[in-house]
């Protein structure tokens, strides 16, 4: 017959406070260290300035130097023309030509208006030491309803973040194969791409340009690809990973409202790796300075795609030695539950494998054992989960001590039923509480001893 008995949580109640709360707390410590830092006072940090003249350019940077340490890196050039042409080519945020009636300093709204501002602003003063009115020229402006030059930025968030929760969302499609798993983001990203930029052109957001959807499909498929391939790397800590990576880190360097020259050195440099980045460069560069600066933030891409790529290869060869190895000679063994993304998923019935509690592990919310009539383990008894409507809702196989473990099981009560080659099988309904661990033991008679006591 079943034993049931009902226990308090194993892990302490501490340590359960602490896996329930490490998640939230470490995204609060990551907007917090990551925004604000980021954006909280944007202003110019080693922005390239070019300026016309070998002359006027020590005088400018001296000026700059004075008023502005650290926020400007100043070269010169022959003479305006290849002062405006490096802006096109994007080899300097602004270019500033000391005309003796009207200085002029040519930049680019579609590196973001608070840039443009920025530089303005600084170059407004220059000019006032001279007693001199400053003229601005807009380069390279933006669609007419993108009037902060930002808009880009809130396109690649809707490319990007969807691509992470893509991911997560696949990680339950357990009878997908990696293959199609890929074959599904490549399909979702492009049909993200085509109808994202569909959208933008036609509410005249952006440009129409075909080389943009390339753009936006690399997005979506390096945030999607890279965190497929870290989620088993990752296990329980991949939302933190995959969240701090593509949200709280992505987010603020994207420049959006603050642009690269504007962000703090470190965050500069984050600015260069982070795919959220790096397309919104190209994107601006097919879509506003004809192609210009594209080929390194697309390499970017690619190679958070080929990254991905490569740790789903890794993963496949490392369970395939597991397979072959540790677990070869073991049927019965029980494989690790899924990574889940609790942002996204509800818990769904999981058979756990039988050992000590790891941090962050999915705690067991049914437990038990299965004996004979010896009071010996019985080693591959079947234990299948049902509801009160006979729907399974868990399977799984005792280990070598008879033990067995679920976790995820919905609240109210269940039937389990207990069963094992050459003993009788045995049903039992339990009660299942939140906040408690299920005990429920069972004790298998042999047919052989059933029949002998029956003949007697």
């Amino acid at each position: 017959m079943a034993e049931q008995t009902e226990h308090p949580p194993s892990p302490s109640s501490a340590r359960t406070l602490a896996e329930a709360l490490w998640f939230p707390v470490a995204l609060f410590l990551g907007f917090l260290f990551a925004f604000a830092p980021a954006l909280h006072a944007p202003q110019p940090h080693h922005a390239k300035v070019v300026v016309a003249h070998p002359a006027v350019e020590q005088r400018i940077d001296s000026q700059l130097q004075r008023h502005h340490p650290g926020g400007f890196d100043v070269t010169a050039v022959t003479d305006g023309r290849a002062a405006r042409q490096a802006v096109l080519n994007r080899d300097a945020a602004a270019g500033f030509v000391a005309d003796r009636r009207h200085p002029v300093l040519y930049v680019a709204k579609a590196n973001g208006m608070s840039l443009e501002l920025a530089l303005r602003d600084v170059f407004t003063e220059v000019a006032a030491r001279s007693h001199k009115q400053l003229k601005v020229v807009d380069v390279a402006p933006t669609a007419s309803k993108d009037l902060m030059g930002s808009t880009l930025v809130y396109f690649g968030i809707a490319w990007s973040v969807p691509g992470y929760i893509l991911a997560t969302t696949l990680l339950r499609a357990v009878a997908f194969s990696r293959r199609r798993k890929l074959l599904t983001i490549a399909g979702v990203a492009a049909l993200f791409s085509v109808v994202g930029n569909l959208i933008g052109a036609g509410l005249g957001y952006i440009p129409a340009a075909p080389s943009a959807m390339a753009i936006s499909f690399l997005l979506t498929m390096a945030v999607a690809t890279s965190s497929s391939g870290l989620a088993p790397f990752a296990r329980q800590f991949f939302p933190a990973v995959g969240m701090g990576l593509f949200i709280v880190l992505s987010i603020p360097t994207s420049g959006g409202v603050a642009p690269a020259p504007m962000l703090p050195t470190f965050f500069q440099h984050v600015h260069a790796v982070m795919p959220l980045a790096n397309a919104v460069d190209a994107l601006r560069g097919v879509l506003y300075f004809d192609g210009v600066g594209v080929l390194k933030p697309v390499l970017v891409l690619c190679a958070w795609i080929a990254g991905g790529a490569a740790l789903l290869g890794l993963d496949a060869w490392l369970r395939s030695r597991r397979a072959t190895g540790r677990y070869a000679d073991d049927e019965d063994a029980v494989e690790e539950p899924p990574v889940d993304d609790p942002a996204s998923e509800m818990p769904t019935p999981t058979a756990l494998p039988v050992h000590r509690h790891h941090f962050g592990e999915p705690i067991p919310t049914l437990v038990g054992t299965v004996h004979d009539s010896d009071q010996q383990p019985v080693r591959g008894a079947a234990v299948t989960v049902m509801d009160t409507k006979g729907r399974q809702l868990v399977r799984t196989t005792t280990n070598e001590h008879g033990e067995y473990a679920a976790a995820g099981l919905p609240e109210g009560y269940l039937r389990i039923v207990v069963s094992s080659v050459g003993r009788n099988p045995l049903v039992h309904q339990t009660l299942l509480q939140s906040g408690a661990v299920v005990r429920a033991d069972f004790a298998l008679r042999s047919r052989a001893v059933e029949v002998s006591q029956r003949a007697h």
